[in-house]
């Protein structure tokens, strides 16, 4: 029986699901007479037992975490809190993590509300902001926190969408940051997917904004069959005996696909592996093998397409785990004649495109691929992913929303949040790039893709399909479907910009305070309880060893450390032979001519010879590698590790001037004068081994001469226990003893360095601040300098400077840290919130961009928030050329990231990203006036990454034109706003 638990402040209650009469007449109970009841009466469906739960609770004045899957309903708990609001007469702000979800939400609420009373602020899109319902983007809210905004004033209610977000790696912390700077008179809705962790979530909340309760629903409204399709075939995951809703730990695989995937005959025999001579790859008979190391084609994407539709299964969305990959299947549903739409939804679907692209200008459709987009929504087949044109992606989900599109081919961005159910979700593989290698997708990301199959009040059934593919592992795929929950990390970390607002506005200690309140820190706390359980363990296994380890004769761990000592010294003198012993073998490789003859040795008594074709260049860290040439034609570089024992020169050949590697007559004839060469020489004699050596190996002892480990060897003789007769049974636990010290003091320094550690790194970020002339000891300003931003000093009118003054400002503050001030400098830093903000400082403080005009502008922000998907990109044009006015502003850009970053690693912090010129040249023509088609002309890049890079330039120029410190920098902000700001760049849904 389905059960729901719920935690507040701390406490946990866990309930089996009532049956329907009961639940009905406690909902009448919670509800009559209620605010919540006035909701319920607007709703065109019942709420569900955790919706009341969670609505209850914020009708009591209580913050609420709701955790559940997608498409259990979870923002109508987020509707009623801005139900409650226009109640009572206060501001409701709705948060999510993209501006796509913002748009959505907006739309939405101005359906339930009206227009008056509904805004949108997602950074580049402003609509009446003043209303008492505002959507926006989360770090917008972060920003009028810091500013002390006045529309923060009668705020009551703000709901955190997607709050799970908090654990992505670049975004994430803006979401601790808002938590944890809200007014404490806010109520906060939290809407998370189903994680692990919610109880350790929900205390965190409870600690730092009081009375919270946790609803956690694990629940689907709608059921989720799990299916494999093989062959053309679509196939139960599980047996059939297995619910697939409650399927259990290790659920037994259906064996119809077992025996597909693994090849069997019907006979049950395995099928021979491996395939006949002269079978190409990707080719298979159809009796050949399906065995794990055999290769399977996968099913053609129209095929399954077609197979969904026979089945009943559209509209359907399939995950593609690449771009062009959606691309390319979209085309090859064209090319293979797919139409799944009727002739009156084909021309709803071009009116509705028409309508909705009527902006865009007519010199750029051909660009953006307007026609084909056109052609594959009127089939019912569209793409969605971050490349595309925003307004196609919108398009897409309103024609998908329609029942009007229906296959959409995506990339996991879909997962969050847009409103997109499906009947069937289709996952191509199980294996994704992250941007460094192929890694598996995890059971909370496959939860989350696979959360959009069944939609509420249509299908009686979601499903979840998994295509075929090469390694695909049924009981792998079992446990990914299985495992529901996934655990909440957080990825909180200050930020330079932070540490400014922060010390303005609180001071650096309760700054410190504040920062340690994190929920970062919060689980980094929880962990070393664990950490500091296994160094009690270890503390007590110490004692055992050392008990075990007495002896009677004297003290054995002191007879233990010298014998360490006398094994590290070996291995010490070891190293240093070794190192020796290559430097020699160095050596016979250094000074080489081209022509030179070698004698190498390989293998015992046989000599292999080269010729040398190359000396190769100065020493490396491993040594000289010359190339050479062996008798086979083979071209190889030697290195130290190659020769052995050493090379030998042996003679020397005549090697023409013309001669190259790549010519196969040259290899040739020179192969074949070596061979001539070796032949004609004298067998050698077998050399003695060098100098030096190791004992045991034909060389002396290398460490007989040593009088440190002499020394060390005479005091182990001399040591009481040195005569034990249990010496070597106690030298066991010895042993033992001092590697779990080891370990001991390893822990230790972990637990130590967890501790605090946030605030650690926030003391590392103001003492780079403090160097850099942003933030300083109020002894070291003149008296009647603002410090902190303000016309006054700060915030309130009383004066960061004025508080430092009536301190004693030579006494050390809490901990030994000295209180600090902002200063001038750090005035507009605190208004600088793009990810590379103290570059974005410095240049401005450097006057570095003050003679640029508005495209060069653009052109140089572009650097600072670009990032190319390819490691591998083209050497970045730079127009005016390295010396031209552009050209030279971006040189003392990189400087001043060269300088920052050595400063940082001087304090152990990496934070300043690299920069990125590889979008100057587009920007910069955009910026100038030129069209779509010539901007992207000859680049890789697609329409919509150059939309959405534009629109990232625009907010951070939009912060350069309020913060900069010049006037004319601020001028030429705002000329390179409008010029940004155009075309499809200035496109805005709403």
């Amino acid at each position: 029986m389905p059960s729901q638990k719920r935690r507040t402040a701390g406490r946990t209650v866990v309930t089996t699901e009532p049956s329907p009469a009961e639940r009905y007449a406690a909902a009448r109970r919670r509800s009559v007479g209620t605010r919540l009841d006035a909701f319920r009466a607007g709703l065109d469906f019942p709420l569900d037992d955790f919706q009341l739960e969670a609505c209850a609770a914020l009708e009591r004045g209580a913050g609420v975490l709701v955790a559940a899957p997608t498409g259990a309903g979870k923002t109508v708990v987020g509707e009623f809190a801005v139900h409650l609001a226009v109640e009572g007469g206060f501001k409701a702000f709705y948060t999510t993590p993209i501006k796509a979800l913002s748009n959505q939400k907006y739309t939405d609420l101005v359906r339930r509300y009206g227009p008056e009373r509904v805004g949108l602020l997602t950074g580049d899109t402003t609509v009446n902001g003043e209303a008492p319902v505002v959507v926006m983007t989360t770090e917008v809210l972060r920003n009028m926190l810091y500013a002390g905004s006045a529309t923060l004033e009668g705020l009551r209610y703000v709901v955190m969408d997607e709050v799970h977000y908090l654990a992505d790696r670049f975004r994430g912390p803006v979401w601790e940051e808002v938590i944890i700077h809200l007014p404490d008179d806010v109520q906060l809705v939290s809407l998370s997917a189903t994680v692990s962790n919610a109880e350790e979530f929900g205390d965190w909340l409870a600690t730092v904004r009081g009375d919270t309760e946790v609803v956690v629903s694990e629940h689907r409204p709608v059921p989720l069959g799990q299916h494999v399709l093989v062959q053309r075939q679509l196939l139960d995951l599980y047996a059939g005996h297995v619910d697939p809703t409650d399927p259990g730990v290790d659920p037994p695989i259906n064996p119809d696909l077992v025996r597909l995937l693994r090849g069997r005959r019907d006979d049950g025999s395995r099928q021979r592996p491996g395939g006949g001579p002269g079978r190409g790859r990707g080719r298979r008979d159809d009796d050949s093998p399906r065995g794990a190391g055999a290769f399977r084609r996968p099913t053609p994407r129209p095929a399954v397409v077609e197979l969904l539709d026979e089945e009943g299964l559209l509209p359907a969305i399939v995950f593609i785990f690449s771009r062009a990959g959606c691309e390319g299947a979209v085309a090859q549903c064209l090319t293979s004649g797919v139409r799944l739409t009727r002739p009156a939804e084909q021309a709803e679907i071009r009116q509705v495109v028409e309508q909705r692209c009527a902006g865009i200008p007519p010199e750029d459709l051909d660009v953006l691929g307007y026609w084909a987009f056109v052609d594959a929504a009127s089939r019912g087949v569209a793409a969605h992913h971050a490349g595309m044109l925003p307004l196609f992606k919108e398009t897409v989900e309103h024609l998908f929303a329609r029942g009007l599109i229906k296959v959409v081919f995506a990339t996991e961005t879909l997962a969050l949040g847009i409103n997109m159910p499906a009947r069937s979700v289709v996952l191509e593989k199980l294996v994704k790039w992250d941007g460094s290698s192929h890694v598996d997708v995890t059971p909370g990301e496959y939860t989350q893709l696979t959360g959009r199959a069944g939609r509420r009040g249509i299908d009686t059934e979601g499903h979840a399909v998994v295509v075929d593919h090469q390694g695909l592992d049924p009981v792998a795929l079992a446990g990914l479907a299985s495992r529901r929950l996934y655990p909440l990390r957080s990825s909180f970390r200050p930020t330079y910009n932070m540490a400014v607002n922060l010390v303005a506005q609180v001071g650096r200690e309760r700054a410190r305070e504040v920062l340690e309140t994190s929920f970062a820190q919060f689980q980094a706390d929880r962990g070393v309880v664990g950490l500091a359980r296994q160094a009690q363990g270890h503390a007590e296994a110490l004692e055992g060893y050392a008990e075990a380890m007495r002896c009677h004769l004297g003290d054995f761990a002191e007879y233990q450390r010298l014998r360490d000592a006398i094994s590290s010294r070996e291995k010490e003198l070891a190293r240093a032979e070794a190192g020796a012993r290559r430097a020699d073998v160095a050596r016979t490789l250094e000074g080489l001519r081209v022509g030179d003859v070698l004698a190498v040795p390989s293998g015992r008594r046989r000599t292999l010879h080269a010729v040398v074709v190359d000396p190769g260049g100065a020493p490396g860290f491993d040594g000289p590698q010359p190339t050479v040439l062996l008798p086979d034609r083979q071209v190889r570089r030697l290195s130290v590790a190659d020769v052995g024992s050493g090379a030998r020169t042996v003679g020397h050949l005549a090697v023409p001037r013309s001669f190259s590697v790549r010519a196969p007559a040259a290899r040739r004839d020179l192969a074949a004068a070596l061979r001539r060469f070796a032949d004609a020489e004298p067998p050698a004699e077998a050399e003695a081994p060098r100098g030096r050596g190791r004992r045991g190996r034909g060389g002396p002892d290398v460490t007989a001469g040593d009088e440190d480990l002499a020394a060390l060897r005479r005091q182990l003789r001399a040591h009481p226990c040195h005569g034990c007769p249990d010496r070597e049974e106690h030298a066991r636990w010895a042993q033992r003893w001092s590697r779990l010290r080891a370990e001991h003091a390893a822990l230790v320094q972990r637990i130590a360095g967890r501790t605090g550690s946030i605030a650690a790194v926030f003391d590392r970020i103001c003492d780079v601040l403090v160097r850099l002339g942003y933030l300083a000891d109020p002894a070291d300003l003149p008296v009647d300098l603002p410090a902190d931003g303000t016309e006054d000093g700060t915030e309130d009118g009383t004066g960061s400077d004025e508080r430092a003054r009536h301190d004693d400002a030579g006494r050390p503050a809490v901990g030994g840290r000295r209180d600090l001030v902002v200063t001038a400098d750090g005035r507009w830093l605190r208004r600088l919130y793009a990810e590379n903000d103290l570059l974005l400082a410095e240049c401005l403080r450097r006057g570095l961009w003050e003679d640029l005009d508005a495209p060069a502008l653009a052109a140089a922000v572009s650097t600072l928030v670009y990032r190319s998907r390819r490691d591998d990109a083209a050497e970045p044009h730079v127009p005016g050329g390295p010396t031209g006015r552009l050209g030279t502003a971006l040189e003392e850009t990189v400087r001043a990231w060269s300088e920052l970053e050595d400063l940082e690693a001087a304090h152990r912090l990496e934070t300043v990203q690299p920069l990125d010129l590889g979008l100057v040249q587009a920007v910069h023509r955009w910026a100038s006036g030129r069209s779509l088609d010539v901007v992207l002309r000859g680049s890789d890049l697609a329409a919509g990454d150059f939309v959405r890079w534009c629109k990232q330039v625009v907010d951070v120029l939009d912060q350069l034109a309020q913060a900069a410190p010049e006037p004319t920098t601020r001028r030429t902000a705002v000329k390179a706003i409008d010029a940004v700001r155009r075309g499809v760049v200035a496109y805005s849904s709403v």
